[in-house]
């Protein structure tokens, strides 16, 4: 087979497929849990959280080593291997016959999940510096994509039968391995490799490595408050629009739908644009200031309208993420991109095992049947202090080292 040229396309295209089958998924899997459960929401909760968690402690231990064998024989079959896995998850998903059978599952799928940080070392591959949080960008634009139709036929697939999307979820995995396969150029050249070293692939080695340099440790905390802040409400948003306004599967698919739209709008037509005016330090810290007052009104949404108010005003401080990605890529060599990505996603990963968690334990004790103060929304309220406080740590960023004008 001849050699391609590494083009961004082919990743994005395969990180599209992917997105659209976990799209499928995403207002499934709690409705599947509370199915197992009994239908009672607040031990349903604590399942979501302990499921989120599990995956999360998976991707942890394994993401670094994931990072480092990209960077030892290339982002291709980390890639490949990755997509594969997640196939083997879904089919498992749609013959789970109990909770614990769900748990497995999903811990395969945090051991065999390193798509995010293999595509985003291949994009910073073939990206000059300069243009990478532009190019970022568009990693949160093709989830959004994937995210517009995914929860719709998610939605609707479930409404025939609860286990289907997992079914379509699992062959559009198989389709995106073989076109992976056949189409994915290596973006990694060869004499640009490194020997795989397993004490760098430890995470815990990892994220010490971060105190020889400040502000990629100011960085790496910001990134993981963002994370917080989105996991914490991750395991309550489809119990709690359930619960307050009596939405069912088809309503939460039809709402996460339009996030990812307005999220690939924003990331695919305006964050070159706010990067180019404001630079990467002031765009991320915007974007969180915006994320913590989008949680703020789903934590106090009375009415439906209001949630759909939230994912619109969330959408405009998704550009954090790829800010952020930039300013802590930017810190990293050529030759150590997977790495540095892997330690993202250990991160990411880290905080997400807590967060998922916390989140459930509020939303179960403020829900559980005669509680002093209902309030559902307290998962949300939680993350916008965790947005509020990764764009204080970015704030520092900016004052330390003001960005050069562009």
């Amino acid at each position: 087979m001849a050699a391609r040229k590494p083009a961004i396309g082919f990743a994005l295209t395969l990180l599209a497929i992917d997105a659209l089958g976990i799209g499928l998924v995403i207002p499934i899997v709690p409705q599947l849990v509370l199915e197992l459960s009994g239908g009672d929401a607040s031990h349903a909760a604590r399942w979501v959280g302990l499921l989120a968690a599990s995956f999360s402690a998976m991707q942890f231990i394994f993401s670094p080593v994931l990072g480092g064998l990209s960077d030892r024989f290339g982002r291709r079959p980390v890639l490949l291997l990755s997509v594969f896995g997640l196939a083997v998850v879904y089919f498992l998903l749609a013959i789970s016959p109990s909770l614990g059978f769900v748990l497995f599952a999903r811990l395969l799928a945090g051991v065999t999940t390193g798509n995010i940080s293999a595509v985003t070392a291949y994009i910073a591959d073939v990206t000059p510096p300069e243009r990478r949080g532009q190019r970022f960008g568009l990693i949160g634009a093709t989830f959004g994509l994937g995210f517009v139709l995914g929860p719709v036929v998610g939605g609707v697939l479930g409404g025939i039968w609860i286990r289907l999307p997992f079914l379509a979820a699992g062959g559009l995995a198989l389709c995106n391995a073989l076109y992976g396969f056949l189409l994915l150029p290596e973006s990694l050249p060869k004499d640009q490799r490194r020997a795989f070293s397993w004490r760098r692939a430890n995470p815990v080695s990892a994220l010490l490595g971060l105190r020889a340099n400040p502000r990629a440790l100011r960085l790496a905390f910001a990134w993981s408050f963002t994370w917080f802040g989105l996991g914490a409400l991750q395991s309550a948003f489809v119990l709690s629009t359930g619960l307050r306004f009596g939405w069912h599967t088809s309503e939460n698919g039809f709402v996460l739908a339009l996030a990812g739209l307005c999220q690939a709008v924003v990331q695919t037509f305006f964050i070159r644009r706010i990067l180019g005016r404001l630079g990467e330090g002031r765009t991320a810290l915007l974007g969180c200031l915006v994320a913590a007052l989008a949680q703020s009104v789903y934590a106090f949404a009375v009415a439906g309208w209001m949630i759909y108010l939230a994912v619109m005003i969330s959408a405009l401080g998704a550009i954090n993420t790829p800010a952020i990605r930039a300013l802590f890529s930017a810190e990293a060599p050529t030759d150590r991109q997977g790495e540095a990505q892997g330690v993202l996603a250990a991160l990411q990963s880290l905080t997400a095992i807590f967060a998922p968690l916390l989140g459930a334990a509020l939303f179960a004790h403020f829900t559980q049947p005669g509680v002093a103060i209902f309030f559902p929304g307290a998962p949300f309220l939680l993350a916008a202090f965790a947005y509020l406080t990764a764009g204080a740590l970015l704030a520092r960023v900016i004052a330390r080292a003001p960005p050069a004008p562009r």
